[in-house]
């Protein structure tokens, strides 16, 4: 079966707490966020702007989160107004994926990599791997 796998990587900055957490990440500082996703799948297909199906899902889509925070995306955003989930990479993570799973077709399988710093990320997906 043929099989496509798409990547695209962005970045955003953004300012965040972890509420609760005992340290200096429970006060208030930024990040350069540094996001990879990897859309799997084996049927091209259509998008808002390509009425073929030529492709896994469009860039613009996946991108989303690269926005700015007024235009619907996190760049200069403060997380913790943007997500009602505490603001930890693992739920940063698990928000874009299930925010960019509402965009793109229901079949594409979605890997998602949020890097806090340079030597610090994790990786969200709802397949087992």
């Amino acid at each position: 079966m043929p099989t496509w796998t798409l990547h695209t990587e962005f970045k955003f900055d953004a300012a965040h707490f972890i509420d609760g957490y005992d340290g200096k990440c429970g006060r208030m500082h930024g990040h350069t966020y540094k996001v990879h996703m990897k859309a799997k799948s084996h049927k091209l297909n259509p998008s808002a702007y390509l009425k073929t199906s030529d492709m896994v899902c469009d860039f613009k889509e996946l991108k989303w989160a690269a926005k700015d925070s007024e235009r619907g995306g996190f760049d200069h955003g403060v997380l913790n107004d943007l997500m009602q989930e505490n603001t930890t990479a693992e739920r940063i993570a698990e928000y874009i994926h299930q925010e960019t799973k509402k965009r793109i077709p229901s079949r594409i399988e979605l890997e998602v990599t949020v890097w806090e710093t340079e030597t610090s990320w994790v990786s969200y997906t709802d397949k087992d791997v």
